[in-house]
């Protein structure tokens, strides 16, 4: 597999976890564009397999890795395997989640609020620390780490989802600090764009899902590869090696006021 020979991000070696649809799929394919070689980490090998046959017939460089995140210690062999295979690790994407079903915060056990964790913190934090030391060691390091404003917000009936996200967000800006010398840059994304998930949730929720696009100063929801993937790639672009311990809302300005989010509770 080699890299193509142009673009932002020739010659690096990039891993976006749960590439194999959504968000995950747009980033892979940006990267991808911007001449990375693109390690599409899921679950789902028939979906993996269907992001790198897209990014392929581009003529970008990708390949599908299986990777469970419920277990930290397939997170740290995705790593290994990468690292083993390609040399090293440039890019690290944790983007992929263990979604829960919505539901009011006193219905929500223990086991939710842990598979959350797990999903959103413990994961990444595995592959954080698994990249360490490879990035560390070409002074050259990006990741970026998938966040949300149901963290930020606060938004109902997703407790468990929104405990965890801001779990992660702390985890990037401590990251962030004691990475900072060794060039590593660590930022925190929170998206908002058209994915499965979003789609599920419109059908349950119609209603919602309209308010939502009408309290959205751009009134659309976002193209996870136009509208995220392209800024993820600059993120991860020489260009963006001042920028750490950030979190961008990528959600055409539903930050600046907040959204209406409501869900259906089981």
């Amino acid at each position: 597999m080699a890299a193509t020979g142009s673009g932002l991000l020739c010659g690096k070696v990039a891993i976006v976890t749960g590439a194999g649809q959504g968000i995950g799929r747009g980033v892979a394919l940006q990267l991808a564009e911007q001449g990375a070689r693109v390690v599409v980490a899921d679950i789902n090998a028939e979906t993996a397999a269907e992001t790198v046959a897209i990014a392929q017939s581009r003529g970008g460089d990708a390949v599908a890795i299986g990777c469970d995140i419920a277990d930290s210690a397939s997170v740290e062999g995705l790593v290994d395997t990468v690292v083993e295979r390609f040399g090293t690790l440039h890019v690290l994407i944790n983007n992929a989640y263990l979604g829960n079903l919505p539901g009011p915060l006193e219905t929500k056990v223990a086991c939710d609020f842990a598979r959350a964790l797990q999903g959103s913190f413990y994961a990444p934090l595995a592959a954080m620390q698994r990249a360490f030391p490879h990035m560390k060691a070409q002074r050259w390091g990006r990741v970026i780490n998938m966040c949300s404003l149901n963290g930020v917000n606060a938004h109902m009936y997703t407790a468990d989802y929104n405990v965890s996200k801001e779990a992660l967000r702390c985890l990037t800006r401590s990251a962030a600090r004691e990475w900072a010398a060794h060039g590593i840059t660590v930022n925190a994304i929170c998206p908002g764009a058209r994915t499965p998930a979003y789609d599920r949730f419109a059908a349950a929720s119609p209603d919602n899902a309209a308010q939502l696009l009408r309290q959205n100063p751009m009134g659309r929801m976002g193209e996870p590869e136009q509208d995220i993937g392209s800024v993820v790639a600059f993120m991860c672009s020489d260009g963006g090696s001042y920028m750490t311990g950030n979190t961008v809302f990528l959600d055409g300005g539903s930050h600046i006021n907040g959204v209406s989010w409501q869900p259906v509770a089981r």
